[in-house]
């Protein structure tokens, strides 16, 4: 034994090199699942590799800057610059193709909107509240968000936990809400910022030991924390509306099952549907309820498909006034949620075709100052903000975006808990990567570029907020002969006024959410 120890010690590198190969060889000759490596052994290997990297490959070295989906390399370059206070600007004219179909102008005045001595924005060039209060009226708890941009609903369990606790802490400097999505409300979205509580047909973090939804969990979690400014019912997300996803029993941690209430070691189904009710008039009584109990306002998200249920939601608001203090409308094109691609690529409406519809049937029936309207899918770019601005929007929410801005590199791996920037991931040793501060400062230098630049292009539109936008303000590219439509004529209506005063009128609202120093405006008076 000593003497083959010492023989194999002699022995020069190339020969362990050698011997690995020979094993390799053999391995891909006698393997009956891959043809690849048995037909060519060792070679084989080096299609899975790059297999394996394709979308990084194609993100440096193969496409162009405005190739990729579902965000192309000019725009993610955008949202890192601005997260990272570098310089976000582009010389020598656009890249561009400004007649492909769909493209967005906004078409501005001769002399833009000049700010007054005692405005806001000279304090704060990225101060814009919502224009619209969520439940005034109607709730104990009325709530203004702080910001038109916030952040969409992404649960820890789908992130990571040092990524949650980045963006809240980023949320609070930013003075914009963070949804918790459904996977409950954990510590990590304890950093400061206002919540919106989003729970799904699972009930995490707010079911009975059934399984079933509890009002009286829910509110015992409201009354135990009061940075929870609403809470969010969601029937379908534009992922995969119409399904269910399953948590595996690998990746429920202790953490995460005392957050969610569910037990260690059994998959977890979110169901297709809801249990708590199954119409339309039940959703309203389950919405009042929860109001009455919480005293917070209520709202529902879903992706947009048929609207016969909508019709009826919209009656039962008309002829009783009871329902949803706010709406968001997910976009077909799928977010951070993992999907068959059946599913993210052909079931429900792209965002501005669902959110038209559904706007237009409270807009026939003049109840659009009733509900705050959300907007989200691919809209944390300014212009792509402006243009559901301009069709109705109060409020648009950010996540893959928000995720960029944190270090997301779109490698596409959201699903295999692989994340190499540790985002969307429970690794612990990728998502020791994350530098919480660091990267809350860069979800806020983002979150405030972004609303600087909207609040820019709204004033050389001659406004002063972004709600005063109309349809006619928005040209978009129809892709025949270089012809464009306005908003108006593409898309048949014209959005209903907001009621707005002033950005000052904002800073004296008893309901004004985010954390703002109002001391830091008054120098200005």
């Amino acid at each position: 034994m000593n003497e083959m120890i010492d023989f194999l010690a002699q022995l020069p590198w190339w020969a362990y090199l050698l011997l690995l190969l020979v094993i390799i060889f053999i391995r891909d000759i006698l393997n009956k699942e891959h043809t690849i490596k048995h037909n060519f052994p060792i070679i084989g290997h080096l299609r899975y590799l790059l297999e394996s990297i394709g979308p990084e490959m194609r993100q440096y070295i193969v496409a162009n800057n405005r190739e990729e989906l579902p965000f192309n390399r000019r725009q993610r370059s955008w949202i890192y610059a601005s997260a990272k206070s570098e310089n976000n600007y582009q010389g020598f004219g656009t890249d561009q193709d400004q007649h492909e179909p769909g493209f967005v102008f906004v078409n501005p005045t001769m002399i833009p909107f000049a700010l007054p001595d005692n405005h806001p924005n000279h304090s704060d060039a990225s101060f814009c509240p919502c224009a619209k209060i969520i439940g005034e009226g109607r709730r104990k708890k009325p709530y203004r968000p702080g910001s038109i941009i916030n952040i969409s609903a992404m649960s820890f369990g789908s992130l990571s936990a040092r990524a949650v606790s980045a963006l809240n802490q980023g949320a609070y400097q930013a003075n914009c809400y963070h949804n918790t999505g459904e996977g409950g409300l954990s510590p990590y979205h304890s950093h400061g910022a206002d919540v919106v509580f989003h729970f799904g047909t699972g009930y995490f973090g707010v079911r009975d030991d059934a399984g079933k939804f509890s009002v009286s969990k829910l509110t015992s979690l409201v009354n135990q924390n009061p940075f929870v400014k609403a809470i969010e019912v969601k029937l379908s997300q534009g992922a995969k509306p119409g399904k269910g996803g399953v948590l595996p029993a690998k990746k429920i941690t202790a953490e995460i099952a005392a957050i969610r209430h569910l037990p260690m070691g059994k998959d977890v189904l979110s169901p297709a549907n809801h249990s708590a009710f199954s119409n339309v008039q039940e959703l309203v009584d389950l919405i009042e309820e929860i109001a009455e109990e919480t005293g917070l306002p209520v709202g529902i998200k879903s992706a947009v498909g048929k609207l016969d249920m909508w019709r009826e939601l919209v009656q039962i608001i008309k002829t009783t006034n009871r329902g949803p203090d706010f709406i968001t409308i997910d976009g077909g094109e799928g977010g951070t949620g993992a999907a068959p691609p059946s599913f993210s690529d052909h079931v429900a409406l792209p965002l501005t075709y669902a959110f038209a519809k559904v706007y237009q049937l409270f807009l026939l029936e003049n109840l659009t100052d009733r509900v705050v309207f959300c907007a989200s899918g691919k809209l944390g770019l300014p212009a792509h903000a402006l243009k559901v601005f301009a069709m109705g929007a109060d409020l648009i929410n950010v996540a893959r975006e928000a995720m960029i801005a944190i270090g997301c590199i779109q490698a596409q791996r959201c699903h295999t808990n692989l994340c190499p920037t540790g985002i969307a991931t429970q690794n612990k040793w990728l998502e020791s990567g994350i530098n919480v501060p660091r990267k809350a400062e860069r979800f806020y230098n983002y979150v405030k570029t972004l609303r600087k630049e909207v609040l820019e292009i709204t004033r050389s539109a001659g406004y002063e907020h972004p709600c005063q936008m109309t349809m006619r303000d928005v040209d978009i590219s129809m892709g025949d002969n270089n012809h464009t439509k306005s908003l108006r004529e593409a898309y048949n209506y014209q959005k209903a006024p907001v009621n707005f005063d002033s950005m000052q009128a904002f800073l004296d609202c008893p309901f004004l959410g985010g954390h703002y120093n109002k001391q830091q405006f008054q120098a200005v008076d």
